[in-house]
């Protein structure tokens, strides 16, 4: 028994629509179940197969081998998201922005992944600097300090010890802290004496 997937490029090279996503023919007009029995089947169906057939599978789909030491596990993982998307639908083109910038970033090397920090709007950032407290809030365009909207973190940390601070180093940003970032809209304190 044949899956779509085996199926795809045949479907393309006869002419016929392929349900292939970003191929040709529309995944909208495509007869489905509601209660979804036959993608359960699919994907369940992927398991029984011989790895050489999901390997096939997946050189059809994507016109190239599966990445070497994919494992067995990760392949059908892979094309059962595949089956889910073809029928479903995929993901929101923010999100795939999203997670092609963080593919490039992953790409470029462990340098440049923590230069862009990602804060959620309405995090609130608080500091303690020589006994006092000082609190940022997080825009969406930029920070909120004392009353005046700023564009960079740097500028309020100079603003406050009156010497050049990494603005994100001076927040506690960097490194351990990364963990922490964006996890609502809790106030996030760093102290440090000076």
């Amino acid at each position: 028994m044949k899956s779509s997937i085996d199926n795809a490029s045949a479907r393309h090279d006869t002419g016929e629509p392929s349900s292939v996503s970003g191929r040709g023919g529309d995944r909208n007009n495509r007869p489905r179940r509601a209660d979804g029995t036959e993608l359960e089947c699919d994907i369940a169906g992927l398991v029984d197969r011989s790895t050489q057939d999901l390997r096939l599978a997946w050189r059809q789909s994507h016109r190239t081998g599966p990445p070497s030491g994919l494992s067995r596990d990760l392949l059908i993982r892979a094309l059962a998201y595949q089956l889910q998307e073809r029928t479903e639908g995929g993901a929101i083109p923010a999100l795939q922005r999203r997670l092609q910038g963080l593919a490039e970033e992953f790409e470029k090397g462990p340098s440049s992944s923590h230069s862009r920090i990602m804060l959620k709007t309405g995090t609130m950032l608080v500091r303690q600097w020589r006994g006092h407290a000082h609190t940022v809030l997080v825009r969406e365009n930029g920070f909120e300090y004392d009353g005046q909207c700023y564009r960079s973190l740097t500028v309020i940390a100079e603003k406050i010890t009156g010497a050049h601070w990494s603005g994100p180093r001076f927040f506690g940003l960097t490194k351990r802290a990364n963990a922490s970032v964006g996890c609502g809209n809790r106030p996030m304190t760093t102290s440090a004496s000076g």
